[in-house]
């Protein structure tokens, strides 16, 4: 099982569930819910989408539990077990989401752009997990999923593309971005 991020029934229709532990400037719970919604239509995601935005300590904590790694991450993506659950209930949910905020602010001062713009960039990189891709093993399609959705919601650079040298010599002064994969579920 993954983390306990859905505490219940959707409220008032929402399309996600969005938990904000850590404050982002610039972003809402309902503009997160709102880009949520419209990532995952972009992404061809059926069901719904949990995310957490939560602090370090946090996200370290999840990626110890499920990735058996001891430090904290920008993103982790939980999908939703499908087996020996009826088919209606694999439909309504598609996995979850957890973000940490003090690394997407990090990020986003290194990048030059807004810290919501880097939550946002990290929920899209997670989504496409949830929907199947996985940039470890696919010869970089989710790499191209990843930068045509990022230009048709408005992104700034994608997860992927920015983790990519644009020489290839990289400095050793330039920092790359922590990343996760799918986590590992554990019985």
């Amino acid at each position: 099982m993954g983390p306990p991020i859905c505490l219940g029934p959707r409220k008032f229709g929402h399309p996600a569930l969005v938990i904000l532990q850590r404050s982002v400037t610039g972003l809402s719970r309902r503009s997160l819910e709102r880009f949520v919604l419209r990532a995952r239509r972009a992404a061809a995601l059926r069901g719904r989408v949990n995310v957490l935005v939560a602090g370090s300590s946090a996200i370290r904590s999840l990626n110890r539990r499920f990735r058996a790694q001891n430090k904290a991450t920008d993103v982790l993506s939980f999908p939703s077990p499908s087996t020996g659950l009826p088919k209606r209930s694999r439909a309504a949910l598609a996995g979850e989401i957890a973000i940490s905020a003090d690394v997407a602010a990090q990020n986003a001062l290194r990048l030059g752009h807004s810290a919501a713009q880097e939550v946002k960039v990290l929920t899209l990189h997670g989504i496409l997990h949830l929907a199947g891709f996985d940039h470890e093993r696919d010869n970089g399609q989710m790499a191209r999923k990843e930068s045509a959705l990022r230009r048709e919601l408005g992104l700034p650079a994608a997860l992927i593309e920015r983790g990519q040298p644009a020489n290839p010599k990289p400095s050793p002064h330039r920092r790359q971005p922590s990343h996760s994969t799918r986590p590992r579920r554990t019985a």
